[in-house]
């Protein structure tokens, strides 16, 4: 440990061009900063200081311990935003987690953190960690409100955050190169078809139709690669759900953020300690069958519980919604053949393809292009067979043209012609002006 404070500071650096230096490069005695924050920190349990009056208690500390030292205000500011940030905040993240331009965040290492901002993935060299051990801090700081911890004995978790961000994390030993954390964070601008529709996502037509796809209770799969918009467009179509139905939601992390004033959000539970207790999606698939809903909506099917969602839409749930990874539609119904075996071994892949034509009617897959731009590339309809394999039909579809000069994917949207069989169900529902879309 450094034997003073001003040794703790690079002090050569910061005093050259102090207002640029990073707040977490200032600091290399990791010792020295526990020590501190941890004194503080007592001191403000100690004195039962207020929410209110905590950023004047910090400040009055930070000037007891650099007084001798003659620090200029800046180099004060850089100490009094770490300890902010240490006690009140995530630390180094503290910032990226309220900037809402910001979708994304990695931490690879200490000095390696990426950003996704407006589709693309930018290096951000603002920030640093000081060690390993300062990730290992703030990824506890961050799952521990949500009853979830990482140690060696538990080296990976996978949860949401309290404004509904996912956070993964890994550390040694399965990390190999030390701690590395993934937080998606929940965008709530991008919940509503209003915004989809201003970024281009789709067109006024296909968001008239999706909106009387869930209205008239088509069941409906939302397919696409990591990070395309699935939970987000998930999101949006559950949105459109009337307010005088029961809506059961099932997630490993609740990520669903419905309005409806019925709605019962089920979460999956990991083991414990003692390697026990563990919930899973099927688990609640299964459960969710006794609690009379009306609406079933799983936020994403990866293994058995496949099996479980098509026999809820095959017996009387009409209307529900779930997610998949797959890279198109036709993809996805031949994952979800995978996932079904995977819980019925017992049948025979006609049979599967025939329970899979008859639980789903809309497909639609989400694509993230090379512009960072998330759009639906297709709606599919699920009709039928055509040698022994599920047929397939447009109804609306993306064709990229090309790349612009600025790298942005040039490309228009297109109406097939082929008249959907669902038309007759919307009718039944009062959506007849869907039917003047395909004439």
């Amino acid at each position: 440990m450094k034997s003073n404070l001003r040794e703790a500071f690079k002090y050569d650096q910061i005093k050259s061009n102090t207002s640029l230096v990073n707040d977490y490069e200032v600091f290399e005695d990791k010792d020295l900063l526990d020590s501190l924050r941890m004194k503080i920190v007592e001191n403000i349990i100690d004195n039962n200081v207020t929410d209110d009056s905590v950023e004047d208690f910090i400040n009055f500390q930070i000037d007891k311990a650099i007084a001798e030292y003659n620090l200029s205000s800046l180099e004060k500011n850089h100490l009094f935003n770490l300890i902010d940030n240490e006690i009140k905040g995530y630390g180094p993240l503290t910032e990226l987690l309220k900037d809402e331009n910001i979708t994304e965040i990695m931490v690879n290492s200490p000095h390696e953190i990426y950003i996704e901002l407006e589709g693309n993935l930018i290096k951000d060299d603002s920030i640093s960690f000081i060690n390993d051990e300062h990730i290992i801090r703030t990824i506890q700081r961050l799952v521990e409100p949500m009853g979830r911890t990482i140690d060696s004995s538990s080296p990976m978790v996978d949860s949401r955050l309290k404004d509904g961000s996912r956070i993964n994390a890994v550390i040694p030993p399965l990390s190999t190169k030390g701690p590395v954390m993934t937080i998606r964070k929940f965008k709530k601008s991008m919940n509503n078809i209003e915004e989809l529709l201003r970024v281009g996502s789709l067109t006024t037509e296909m968001a008239v139709f999706l909106e009387a796809a869930v209205k008239s209770k088509l069941n409906i799969i939302v397919c696409g690669g990591t990070g395309s918009g699935k939970t987000t467009l998930l999101n949006v179509l559950s949105a459109f759900i009337n307010e005088d139905e029961r809506i059961i939601t099932i997630e490993d992390a609740a990520e669903i953020r419905l309005t409806q004033p019925h709605v019962i959000s089920l979460e999956t539970r990991t083991t414990n300690y003692e390697k026990s207790g563990e919930i899973t999606i099927r688990d609640l698939v299964r459960n969710s069958l006794r609690m009379r809903p009306d609406r079933i909506i799983v936020g994403e099917v990866r293994n058995k519980e496949a099996f479980d969602m098509l026999q809820a839409m095959n017996t009387g749930h009409e209307g529900s919604i779930t997610t998949l990874h797959a890279n198109g539609c036709k993809d996805a119904l031949h994952r979800l053949e995978t996932m079904v075996l995977m819980g019925a071994m017992e049948l025979p892949v006609k049979a599967i393809r025939e329970y899979i034509n008859s639980a789903i009617n809309i497909v639609i897959n989400m694509n993230r292009y090379s512009d960072g731009k998330r759009k639906i590339s297709a709606i599919c309809e699920v009709d039928g067979f055509e040698n022994e394999e599920i047929r397939l039909n447009d109804i609306f579809t993306f064709e990229q043209i090309g790349v612009t000069k600025s790298k942005e994917i040039d490309g228009v949207y297109k109406k097939h012609k082929i008249k959907p069989k669902c038309l007759e169900k919307m009718s039944s529902y009062g959506y007849d002006e869907i039917k003047n879309m395909f004439k």
